[in-house]
Parts: C-alpha cells; structure tokens; sequence
C-alpha cells in the first residue's frame, strides 16, 4: 500500500492506525485513523472499486472540534460539484472536487505545518 510510506515518511505525523484494509481483484476499502503532530486527527474511509468510489475524510482538532470534512455523500445536491463537497468549521458546506488520500495529506501538511 503506497499511502504507508508517505505516512512514515511524514514528519509531521505521529502515528497512524489502519483500522481495516480488504483488497480484492477490481479495489479496496480501507480505514485509517492518522494522528498528526499537533495531535489533530484524521479519519479516512475510501471504497473503490472499477464502477464506484465512496470517501469521507474527516480532520478535526484534538479536543474534537471539526476542522475540514471531505466526502462525496449524494446529499448536497446544490453544490455545484455534487455530490463531492467539503464542510468547513463554520458549518458551511463548499463545492471541493473529488480528492484522495495523498491530497489530503498534502492539504493538511501545508496548511498546519507548512511541509
């Protein structure tokens, strides 16, 4: 799995959990809890196979409080790239394309930690 070596490369990220990983002929869902250097938390859910991909990519603060929310649940349908879209800290929800993992990852270290 590629996401691990970028999440043990990352010096900004304690430690990380992968809770579940099946991985079959056409795709894989996996589920990791990523504890970051400030101790925020992001929990990332992916299921992808060769018709359909879900995700859900949930950071928030060590105390609890939600700091970003990605996914591609079908239930904001005026959001003009439905049904991906990003929840914000403010409760508002924003358009946001579909993204990965690795994107995430990326988004995180520069905006908390300046990688």
């Amino acid at each position: 799995m590629d996401i691990l070596r970028l999440l043990d490369s990352s010096g900004w990220i304690d430690g990380y959990e992968i809770q579940e990983y099946r991985r079959w002929a056409d795709g894989f869902y996996r589920k990791i809890k990523i504890i970051f250097a400030d101790q925020s938390i992001l929990f990332a859910r992916e299921y992808i196979d060769e018709s359909e991909r879900n995700y859900s990519f949930h950071w928030q603060s060590e105390s609890g409080a939600m700091l970003a929310r990605w996914d591609n649940a079908p239930h904001h349908k005026h959001i003009a790239t439905f049904p991906h879209h990003k929840h914000l800290r403010s409760e508002e929800i924003v358009a946001s394309g579909a993204i990965s993992l690795e994107e995430i990852l990326e988004f995180i270290g520069k905006t908390a930690f300046g990688a």
